[in-house]
């Protein structure tokens, strides 16, 4: 048995910044996904996918999975919903026949075309919550937690 002594404070996990980044991450998500859900048919991962192709066509899986932070197998997931719909379309990478580059189809790039200024908006009316200095400060704020999260995967 290992040494089971409680810590001197306790976790409150409503004050633990990752929790509460987290929280905050799922219920903005959640809400912009309210936005395009019911008119789309499309859920997060889908809308993600599209989001990342409509700005950078041709990438593969992977790729779109390393941009989107999500898990190889939910963009995969979203992937194959996506080319179900007719939204994505999949060309087998000439110099790798196991690989795909995935593009949005035309009916795709005019989901991404309705999309992208809905949620543009809804970042604008979420955003009047803070100063416009405060949204700087987020931005860099977060620019800097990203970087230190880099440097700690770089150390693994």
């Amino acid at each position: 048995m290992g040494n089971t002594k409680m810590a001197k404070a306790p976790l409150a996990l409503e004050r633990f910044l990752p929790y509460r980044l987290s929280v905050v991450t799922n219920r903005i998500s959640g809400a912009l996904s309210r936005h395009y859900a019911d008119r789309f048919g499309i859920g997060i991962p889908e809308w993600r996918v599209i989001a990342i192709l409509g700005r950078y066509a041709g990438l593969s899986a992977n790729q779109v999975a390393e941009r989107s932070a999500m898990d190889k197998v939910t963009v995969s997931r979203a992937v194959a919903a996506l080319e179900g719909k007719g939204l994505l379309e999949r060309e087998r990478d000439d110099g790798d026949k196991r690989k795909s580059r995935l593009t949005l189809s035309g009916k795709g790039q005019q989901v991404y075309a309705e999309i992208a200024p809905l949620a543009l908006g809804f970042e604008r009316d979420l955003l009047t919550a803070l100063t416009a200095e405060e949204a700087v400060q987020l931005d860099r704020i977060i620019d800097r937690l990203n970087a230190k999260m880099d440097a700690v995967d770089a150390g693994r």
